[in-house]
């Protein structure tokens, strides 16, 4: 089903030969960094929030619609769904590099307003959201609620010249590009023009159009005890080398984030394995 083209292409020819001669004569770009790191190895550990009408929830398999409240070890039952409460014990007691958050009603609706960030940015934690974002105006939002980093991800994406036109205003180091899966399939808006492209091609397009940070998020395995895509990770490494490359979506132990570490991954998301208390750094 691949196809080439698209916005956000390389001009005459595919775009995976255009970014891996970018890649093998440029010298290594220097990744993104935070004041705290919380590091498994060399993998940075990201704590999840996803954000239903001011509420943390528990995302699992992207059936947003049947998310609940979180319950978490980390925090007393009566803090369930508090999403500043999840905040603060990611950092105190999982003690985790950064935070992502999902804003789910601002992904179902691109064209609303991101949700307040106030009371997860006082945990003092580096935050990158996901707010749907697909336009500069947009990503500009997001950033003035104090995010540090703005995602902005496949599946609300109209065109790469969109992606490509972020990152020149917001500057590279603050833009994550997440390619959005479902069970290994991209999940793209309808009538996108990048359609029938596959996982590899579609990096290779963002990192095109300047991305330097990708997230390779899928959806299918949010929440289950299914573990990554260790060959999916692996590709993109030995494709992509100079990228900063995170992984979201259904790790699961210490041995799931040292088999990443090991395809070379910089940095996971993790929310179900550490809302079940589950110590990471010892597979817990």
């Amino acid at each position: 089903m691949e196809r080439a083209g698209g916005a956000g292409g390389a001009p005459g020819g595919s775009p995976g030969a255009a970014t891996r001669a970018t890649l093998m004569f440029a010298p290594p770009m220097s990744h993104p960094t935070t004041p705290r790191a919380s590091h498994i190895g060399r993998v940075r550990v990201i704590g999840v929030i996803d954000l239903r009408a001011g509420l943390a929830v528990h995302a699992r398999g992207g059936k947003r619609d049947m998310y609940q409240p979180v319950r978490s070890r980390l925090v007393s039952p009566a803090q369930a769904g508090d999403a500043s409460a999840l905040a603060r014990a990611y950092r105190d007691r999982a003690q985790v590099a950064e935070i992502y958050v999902a804003d789910l009603d601002a992904i179902g609706d691109a064209t609303g307003q991101p949700q307040d960030l106030d009371g997860i940015l006082s945990a003092g934690l580096p935050v990158m959201v996901d707010a749907g974002t697909a336009t500069v105006p947009a990503a500009q939002r997001v950033l003035a609620l104090g995010a540090t980093r703005v995602v902005v991800g496949l599946e609300t994406l109209a065109t790469f010249g969109d992606l490509g036109a972020i990152i020149g205003s917001a500057g590279p180091p603050a833009v994550v590009f997440s390619l959005d899966l479902r069970d290994g399939r991209p999940v793209t808006p309808a009538g996108a023009p990048f359609g029938g492209d596959t996982p590899m091609i579609l990096a290779e397009r963002a990192v095109s159009a300047g991305a330097q940070s990708i997230l390779v998020l899928d959806l299918g395995r949010v929440g289950r005890a299914s573990g990554p895509d260790l060959t999916l990770f692996a590709r993109m490494r030995d494709t992509l080398p100079g990228i900063e490359l995170l992984a979201g979506g259904g790790v699961r132990d210490a041995a799931d984030v040292a088999e990443l570490a090991a395809a070379g991954v910089d940095g996971v998301l993790a929310g179900t394995a550490l809302h079940e208390g589950r110590d990471l750094a010892q597979g817990g």
